[in-house]
């Protein structure tokens, strides 16, 4: 299912929602630029490497470099299909979640709910040393964050069946619990893959962190 766009409208332009896409199409339209052992070497030192992780850790290392790549991991996009849905998603419930929290505490939500999604890959792929790149992490605990403030939404919604292609208006609860069934069924059935291109418990890890951290974030009135 893929969605086009939502049936609740915000009070306020979602200028740090915009800001976030327009930041990682223009980090993407540089990783083109770049050839295969460039792109490699920028995925590894950007990107969160949970073997990496876990060895600066019993190290003691210095907690600012160590936090960094949970950030600027949540820039980068591997293709095109890639960065094209995680936009599309953040830029439909994104909004809205900007909306309730307000311009700064959403970005602070935003962040910590990647940490915590990337946190999630760590403890479920130990010693791994595939670099996990993407915002979906972020983008999950937006989801996690809208399913609880607005489950009596719609989403308009792209759903191809077989051979067919229809729209139809999907209720958000419904929505959000597929795509996190999707997500779930998806980590336990590939959990000991190694080089697993998807992080399905970062999805995972994000939405349950946004589900329960949306709560904790006073909701903004004008």
């Amino acid at each position: 299912m893929i969605p086009l766009r939502d049936s609740t409208r915000s009070r306020r332009i979602p200028y740090i929602n915009v800001t976030l896409i327009v930041l990682n199409i223009l980090i993407f339209l540089k990783e083109i630029t770049l050839s295969e052992p460039e792109l490699n070497r920028f995925f590894n030192v950007f990107g969160v490497v949970p073997a990496r992780v876990e060895a600066q850790l019993a190290a003691g290392a210095p907690l600012l470099p160590l936090l960094i790549p949970f950030i600027t991991t949540m820039f980068l996009h591997g293709n095109w299909l890639h960065i094209i849905g995680n936009m599309l998603y953040l830029w439909v419930f994104g909004d809205n979640v900007e909306d309730r929290l307000g311009h700064f505490p959403y970005l602070l939500f935003y962040l910590v709910v990647g940490f915590i999604g990337s946190a999630a890959h760590i403890i479920a792929n130990p010693g791994s040393q595939v670099p996990i790149i993407g915002a979906s992490g972020a983008i999950a605990g937006v989801l996690g964050g809208y399913f609880l403030v607005y489950p009596r939404a719609r989403i308009l919604t792209l759903v191809p069946l077989f051979f067919f292609i229809t729209i139809v208006e999907v209720p958000a609860v419904f929505f959000l619990i597929f795509w996190f069934l999707v997500q779930l069924l998806n980590g336990i059935s590939t959990a000991g893959v190694a080089a697993n291109p998807v992080a399905w418990w970062a999805h995972v890890g994000g939405f349950l962190a946004g589900a329960i951290l949306i709560k904790l974030f006073p909701e903004t009135r004008y």
